[in-house]
């Protein structure tokens, strides 16, 4: 089965070269879709040096959209019969492919979720306080039984995208599209995953204020489409 792994970057200069590697030294990926965000490093520049390999292709934004916005239009452009959502922040380590490939191709479901809290790493408090929130009202809501709903390694066959309509251009895209997997009765299947979580001096940017947007989504997509 071919895959596509369809990669959001927004200003991520620091890590982009080593991101490329790893995912290009799984030899899963049968394309790899760089979205530049409307970066304002020297993210675009770097990605130019990829475009001479066949099995890359990069979109560009003239403006930061969001990582919603970027992630549908990677997936919008892909070939691959599955899709890999992978950030560029070196959180998620792409050494984890093969497992979370592994149900998909036994034909045990359509869509996988890497969980961070399965493995039994602790977390920096707060941000574990907020992921244990989001994935309980999640679960409340929509009577599931996930572990880490926000998890950015969401892994799921392109047809099943192709079936919904996501409005979300920014971190919410991660509540609305589990909440519309859910709501079409789809099966999640997690898998334990490593995480190496950076703090907001390394250049993380999702903070508490997202959590009160995802908190909203969760509870807005239980009643409407």
């Amino acid at each position: 089965m071919q895959v596509s792994v369809v990669i959001p970057v927004y200003n991520e200069e620091k890590t982009l070269e080593n991101i490329y590697r790893r995912v290009k030294n799984t030899n899963l990926a049968s394309e790899i879709i760089f979205i530049n965000d409307g970066s304002q490093d020297s993210t675009p520049e770097i990605l130019e040096h990829f475009v001479n390999d066949p099995f890359v292709r990069v979109l560009h934004f003239s403006s930061n959209k969001g990582k919603g916005a970027a992630i549908k239009s990677g997936i919008k452009a892909a070939n691959g019969e599955i899709i890999i959502i992978q950030d560029a922040d070196l959180e998620y380590d792409p050494a984890e492919y093969p497992k979370l490939l592994k149900p998909i191709q036994d034909d045990i479901t359509n869509v996988v979720f890497g969980s961070r809290f399965l493995n039994k790493k602790v977390h920096k408090f707060w941000y574990r306080i907020a992921n244990r929130f989001l994935t309980f009202i999640t679960n409340l809501l929509y009577k599931s039984n996930l572990t880490d709903m926000e998890t950015g390694y969401k892994v799921f066959r392109k047809l099943i995208f192709d079936d919904l309509v996501i409005h979300a251009n920014g971190f919410d895209f991660e509540p609305e599209f589990t909440a519309k997997i859910l709501k079409m009765k789809i099966p999640i299947h997690e898998v334990p995953i490593s995480f190496n979580p950076r703090g907001y001096s390394e250049g993380k940017k999702i903070g508490m204020k997202d959590a009160v947007v995802a908190f909203w989504t969760l509870i807005k997509f239980r009643f409407v489409n």
